[in-house]
């Protein structure tokens, strides 16, 4: 929701909070790190109804966000190609919440475990510098919240079309020492196709204390309880052709669903002397989640076709910054962090919408430990220097339960470490214009869901290695009073991707590939033209293919992304309106390339007002999602081998909101 004086564009967002968390510690100024660096406020997002992922993320430089519109399958991300075969889920992209990772240790995560309207702004970072995240980090997303500053009650009601309904109260209460924030919404919809509805009911708790004149902390309670997600299935290029809104036949046949239950609490314990900041964050959590896919699974050697999976997940992170006093410009940052799950999977026979006979027994279990540092050195004014390194061990076990004269025994492990590192010079050309070139190291292990199926039919899939990249990356950032941009090039060489070999009724098998090789370029920037108006405008390119010169799948040569804000100045109360255009070319869905989805340009249109009377506000929103009522492909399923591999975009459609805030 919009906040404030709607946008604060005369103060020109522009000017969000700059500092850039590295391994959720290290800070210093995006400007002028060597890096490619993005920030996004939340009052410069478009409204919506926060119920994906992909809203907060859209216009972002190097970000291709699909929206699946099937709330049984989270949004797909890919940044500069890494996440580009995910089949569920996001892949080989890090997600954090105020530096709590939202992905797994293994690399997976699920963007529906996140309270989108909490977001206060987003850092995404990308190139060499996110390899020093670790496994998967491929780029890095990290939205952030901000503390409560001030006792409030807010309702938030949203609308839309297939009767979307969703509703957000919120309350802060806010002492010298302390604070409180306790956050519910609830969503009820039927989605833009049959067999389309969803669920969802979210609550949050989140306490502040000071301690101390440097002391702060922070402690973070979600349940986010979805019991009816509705898999209306991926269609067939023919099929979404004839009739984009239809959906898949066998997903009445099978009633195919999923429950989610995920539950997670942290800790973060953090010093605020900027002279010497540390922070030590804990979390744990839960995941519980069942799936009815649209195939039996009935086979004596298959893992059936119910999915009935308990997670449970922990981990910690410490980091210290302190000052070389010998050479006062160099500061040093060292961090620990380990994280573990447990996957406890069962799988049944679909028995037509019903669970039936046993297929799936095991135990599934990732450790990840890494021990890093960064060193940031400013020798003269104009040069800054970075360099960092990461040391990342993670052990894979499987303990299969399940064993049968048709079933043999998938137990195994394998373990995996790996190095990772980053160096960077940043150069101020002048007052307003900085230089860097990066270099850096990355790696990706498989997740173990990615382990669990083989081409011989029994898992864990040992053929299945690591991938390694070797980055490149160049820019210019320009940073003026009323316009600010950024100009990046990069070249990433990757060594025995991760792709998907086949896909078939939610079974997905990987294989490393060969090698493949992306060069891009990205530009992004954000200008106050006049008073009344500013423009927010993002294009990217990028050439991702095998060595066979095969173009990489799931991955959009062309984005171009213009967001014109206008701001009638002849009107009493403040008003924003938006026109955005949203561009994406071709993507391939197959590796032979043999199947394209086409290119799309889509129009959105929205309004936004603020009435405020002393401690009181009423924030009305209007927006018209896909004026011209475009057929479009939001997203595609990777090495789809039953030939579904199109999921249909939304239509035209009126969404709605209001936010009524009270303040003390």
């Amino acid at each position: 929701m919009l906040s404030g004086s709607v946008h604060a564009y005369q103060e020109l967002d522009l000017l969000v909070d700059e500092r850039l968390q590295v391994t959720a510690s290290t800070q210093g100024l995006a400007r002028s790190a060597p890096a490619a660096v993005s920030q996004l406020s939340q009052r410069q997002q478009l409204p919506g109804l926060r119920i994906d992922a992909a809203e907060l993320l859209s216009g972002l430089a190097g970000v291709q966000a699909d929206s699946r519109a099937n709330y049984a399958q989270d949004s797909r991300i890919v940044m500069r190609g890494f996440g580009a075969r995910s089949a569920f889920g996001v892949r080989g992209v890090l997600l954090l919440l105020d530096g709590i990772p939202l992905s797994m240790p293994d690399g997976q995560a699920q963007t529906s475990s996140i309270f989108l309207d909490e977001a206060d702004n987003v850092q995404v970072i990308r190139g060499p510098l996110a390899s020093l995240y670790g496994n998967a980090a491929g780029g890095v997303i990290d939205w952030r919240s901000r503390n409560p500053d001030q006792s409030m009650l807010q309702l938030q009601l949203f609308g839309g079309a297939n009767n979307t309904a969703r509703g957000v109260l919120q309350g802060d209460w806010v002492s010298d020492q302390q604070a409180l924030r306790v956050m519910a919404a609830r969503l009820r919809t039927d989605g833009p196709r049959p067999h389309n509805s969803a669920e969802r009911d979210q609550v949050a708790l989140r306490w502040y204390r000071t301690l101390g004149a440097e002391h702060e902390l922070i402690v973070r309670l979600d349940d986010n309880n979805a019991p009816l997600l509705q898999d209306p299935g991926s269609l067939s290029p023919a099929a979404w052709a004839e009739n984009p809104e239809q959906t898949f036949a066998g997903a009445s046949t099978f009633n195919t669903r999923k429950q989610i239950h995920h539950k997670q609490g942290s800790l973060t314990l953090r010093n605020t002397n900027p002279q010497q900041p540390w922070h030590i964050s804990l979390w744990q959590g839960s995941r519980a989640v069942t799936q009815y896919l649209p195939f039996t699974g009935v086979a004596a050697n298959s893992s059936g076709g119910v999915i009935d999976l308990q997670r449970d997940f922990r981990g910690f992170d410490a980091a210290l910054n302190t000052a070389v006093n010998r050479v006062k410009p160099l500061k040093v940052t060292f961090g620990l962090t380990r994280s573990e799950q447990q996957d406890r999977r069962y799988g049944y026979v679909n028995n037509f919408g019903e669970r039936d006979e046993l297929r799936r027994d095991e135990q599934g279990e990732v450790t990840n430990q890494a021990a890093y540092s960064l060193w940031q050195w400013q020798p003269a004014k104009a040069w800054q220097l970075i360099a960092g390194m990461r040391y990342s061990q993670l052990r894979f076990n499987v303990t299969d339960y399940y064993i049968t004269s048709t079933s043999p025994n998938d137990s195994g492990s394998r373990n995996n470490a790996a190095w990772s590192w980053n160096v960077g010079v940043n150069y101020q050309l002048n007052q307003h214009t900085h230089a860097f070139v990066a270099r850096g190291r990355g790696f990706e292990t498989p997740t173990l869901t990615e382990l669990a199926y083989s081409a011989e039919g029994a898992g864990l899939n040992q053929q299945l290695g690591p991938a390694y990249n070797q980055q490149w990356e160049a820019g210019l950032k320009w940073n003026y009073e009323l316009w600010r941009a950024q100009l990046n090039f990069y070249r990433i060489d990757s060594s025995d991707e991760i792709v998907v070999d086949e896909n078939r009724d939610g079974r997905t098998i990987y294989i490393n590939a060969a090698n493949t090789a992306r060069r891009g370029v990205e530009f992004e920037q954000q200008w106050q033209l006049h008073a009344q108006f500013d423009w927010r405008f993002s294009a990217n390119y990028i050439d991702a293919r095998y060595s066979n010169q095969q173009r990489l799948p799931g991955v959009a040569r062309k984005l171009a992304y213009s967001q014109l804000n206008w701001q009638p100045a002849n009107l009493n109360i403040p008003t924003v309106v938006s026109l955005i255009s949203d561009y994406r070319s071709t993507i391939a869905a197959n590796d032979s390339n043999t199947v394209i989805a086409p290119s799309h340009l889509l129009w959105h249109l929205s309004i936004s007002q603020n009435w405020q009377w002393g401690d009181s506000e009423i924030q009305p929103w209007l927006k018209l999602h896909n004026a011209t009522d475009q057929d479009y492909v939001g997203s595609v399923v990777v090495n789809q081998s039953n030939g579904r591999s199109f999921e249909p975009g939304v239509g035209r459609e009126l969404q709605l909101g209001v936010a009524i805030t009270q303040r003390w």
